[in-house]
């Protein structure tokens, strides 16, 4: 059995990863705790809202429960609360979380740069439910990380809870405006969205690899743990073993840590 641990901000699609576990169909688990947003309205999508979501002390609240449940790997599955801080300060938002839980850790963002490197990607299309500012914010990050955006759309929720609310052809209208000929692979980087049931879907819409909040937390989950699994329903991502975008340059996909 393999076990990763899921600190996940407050309360919107959390749903999606027992679903996903279904999908995977092993012996994989994925304990979720919930953590505090700090916000009278609950994940409030604001610069320094989010900045309070990922501080150290409130993603720690839930890290000896997830080692009590076995955890092996722990993911801060949150978009927004690990790009909001910054690249510098996304890793050092991990870095405090291993060494407080004592174990391998990531976030959701940090992860999308990882899939990129596993798919061969280095330009992007993002279709992000967020306001303009913080879909740019996401885009700086991923440009830290020598990934090109080369589109992008904002849906203008204003919170967590209203884009948990999303309908999946909401979602998919997103993804079809923010698509660009030029972009590889297409990101919808928001945990609060459910997706877990048809990134296939979405894929075939676009033509081309998704990568969503989600699917990406729980695939970074298990690199950190050295545990591939075949689990096509869960989109290219999951259905490959070698990258398979190859016409770019190295330095189109380097992670720079």
């Amino acid at each position: 059995m393999t076990t990763v641990g899921l600190l996940y901000p407050g309360h919107a699609a959390e749903d999606d990863y027992p679903r996903t576990e279904i999908l995977l169909d092993t012996d994989i688990r994925l304990p979720l705790f919930s953590t505090g947003t700090g916000e009278e309205a609950e994940g409030a999508y604001r610069a320094d809202a989010l900045r309070d979501q990922g501080a150290p002390a409130r993603i720690a609240e839930g890290v000896e429960e997830l080692r009590l449940a076995g955890a092996e790997a722990l993911l801060w599955a949150s978009s927004a609360g690990s790009f909001g801080q910054g690249w510098e300060g996304a890793h050092a938002q991990v870095a405090t979380l291993a060494r407080s839980a004592g174990l391998p850790a990531s976030s959701t963002s940090i992860g999308f740069v990882h899939a990129l490197r596993e798919l061969g990607a280095g330009r992007v299309a993002v279709a992000a439910p967020y306001p303009e500012d913080v879909t740019g914010l996401f885009a700086d990050f991923l440009a830290s990380a020598g990934v090109e955006v080369v589109a992008a759309a904002s849906g203008g929720a204003a919170s967590s809870a209203e884009a948990g609310a999303w309908v999946p052809e909401r979602v998919k209208g997103l993804a079809r405006e923010a698509d660009h000929p030029d972009a590889e692979v297409v990101l919808i980087p928001d945990t609060s969205l459910h997706t877990a049931a048809y990134v296939p879907e979405l894929e075939e819409l676009l033509g081309k690899p998704v990568l969503t909040a989600n699917q990406v937390t729980v695939w970074e989950g298990l690199r950190l743990t050295d545990r591939r699994t075949w689990a096509p329903l869960l989109g290219t991502l999951f259905a490959t073993r070698e990258p398979v975008l190859r016409s770019l340059e190295p330095k189109g996909i380097e992670v720079r840590e």
